[in-house]
């Protein structure tokens, strides 16, 4: 006869899981509807049930120990099992459910995750999702989310960059602005203009900012935290933007400026610890993203 009594908590391995992928209790907490304590509790009666610590305390956050590695791959045995159980139950082949969050740059994010996510959720309707909207490096520390969408490089450790795909900056001006201010002839020439770019000294990613693209200096500046701010700054005439093709390219009113002179391409990841790729919802992501890519891959290179 089986002794329950002695086998570590099904439900106390799958909060183990959820933090190996999250990485933090308040995020694993929200995620799962309950409280930081009840978390921290559930875990501290998980290493009384196996006989030992299964997570460690590091400069990047809760990070799995060897017997939390192995207490982890039990969970997702667990999480696989029950999901085709669910699915038996409610009479339904579809075994993706639960909650994937993920984090973007806005624009990105707006365009291009956000329709992946839509319609991969229409064909799963179990399936949750979280997006938050984030224009920063990826993150050393556990970031509270299973998958990040980030610009430029990749270099982190415990943690697998998948590419999807190249975009190009460009400089873009409204009609109604040049017309005023006249067009530069050379880049030399922008420093006679107003620009529109993020604001520089909350920019995480410095290869989207004005200072990092070589550029004079201009006479004003419109800075904003928002891309989609700074495309409504340009579109009003509050200068040349340095912009991504993919969100004004074919839109009235935006005029490429210097194009054969200047633009810069930025590679795009999507980031995730090896325990969130291995789940299902989170590859089924991360595929719907690829493929929404693909499709348009074209307003990507243009």
């Amino acid at each position: 006869m089986v002794d329950f009594k002695r086998l570590p908590s099904p439900d106390d391995l799958l909060i183990l899981l959820t933090v190996a992928r999250l990485g933090r209790f308040n995020a694993v907490a929200e995620s799962l509807g309950t409280t930081h304590t009840t978390i921290s509790r559930r875990i501290l009666a998980l290493d009384r049930q196996l006989g030992g610590r299964t997570l460690e305390r590091t400069p990047q956050g809760w990070e799995l120990t060897v017997l939390g590695t192995e207490a982890v791959e039990a969970a997702e045995a667990i999480e696989v099992s029950l999901g085709a159980l669910s699915s038996r139950i409610a009479h339904d082949d579809d075994a993706l459910s639960g909650l994937v969050r993920v984090s973007t740059p806005d624009g990105f994010g707006s365009r291009f995750v956000t329709p992946a996510l839509v319609r991969l959720q229409r064909d799963h309707p179990r399936l949750n999702i979280e997006m938050l909207s984030a224009t920063r490096k990826v993150s050393q520390n556990r970031s509270g989310v299973d998958l990040e969408v980030v610009v430029g490089r990749t270099e982190i450790a415990n943690a697998d960059p998948v590419f999807l795909t190249n975009y190009f900056l460009r400089l873009y001006a409204s009609p109604g602005y040049l017309e005023e201010r006249g067009a530069p002839a050379g880049l030399e020439d922008i420093r006679h203009h107003s620009f529109v770019s993020y604001v520089e000294s909350a920019l995480q990613v410095s290869e989207l900012g004005h200072r990092s693209s070589q550029l004079p200096m201009p006479v004003s500046t419109f800075q904003s935290t928002s891309i989609f701010a700074q495309v409504e700054a340009v579109a009003a005439g509050a200068g040349i933007g340095l912009l991504p093709s993919f969100l004004v390219a074919d839109a009235p009113g935006f005029v490429p400026v210097l194009p054969v002179e200047f633009q810069r391409q930025l590679p795009i990841w999507a980031v995730a610890r090896p325990e969130s790729l291995r789940s299902a919802a989170v590859q089924a992501v991360v595929g719907a993203i690829r493929r929404e890519i693909a499709e348009r891959a074209a307003a990507l290179a243009s």
